[in-house]
């Protein structure tokens, strides 16, 4: 029973070790038959978080336009291995990263038009930074999309 509830749970989307578990436990397995399960279908390849972090890593910045640190915070919330998470998150291109700010930046910038400049600045660092892009993606992004220069952050925000 455990095994086809965590099967069910992998055929929706692919989920990492601590989600499996998790999702078994909120569907009363015991605890011990939820570690064994997640144990055998991690030992036959179908549980894998190495596999689950990249794939994650990847999406995020490419579908979903998401910085590093939101990625980052996102892995740590589904039970990834803080190594596993900072190796998956080395592997991600810089240049991915930055195109995905500046076309989020570009496409909030356009609603932003009607406000005052510094405003319009501030509105879509803000955008930016909760998505999680470090001061510098920032400002390249910014200074892309609203053109005029970089912005600058009081110190201690970086």
């Amino acid at each position: 029973m455990a095994r086809t509830i965590a099967l069910d749970l992998l055929t929706a989307r692919q989920r990492s070790a601590h989600e499996l578990r998790a999702g078994l436990l909120r569907r009363r397995t015991p605890p011990d038959v939820a570690d064994e399960v997640v144990e055998r279908l991690a030992g036959v390849g179908l549980v894998d978080d190495v596999a689950f972090a990249e794939a994650l890593t990847t999406s995020r910045v490419t579908h979903s336009q998401r910085g590093r640190a939101r990625i980052r915070q996102e892995l740590r919330e589904k039970g990834v291995d803080r190594e596993v998470a900072e190796a998956a998150l080395a592997e991600l291109d810089p240049e991915a990263e930055l195109e995905g700010a500046l076309a989020l930046a570009r496409r909030r910038a356009r609603s932003l038009a009607g406000l005052e400049p510094h405003v319009a600045r501030r509105r879509l660092a803000g955008v930016l930074a909760r998505r999680g892009y470090s001061p510098s993606i920032v400002s390249t992004a910014l200074a892309e999309a609203l053109g005029s220069g970089a912005v600058e952050f009081p110190e201690g925000d970086q």
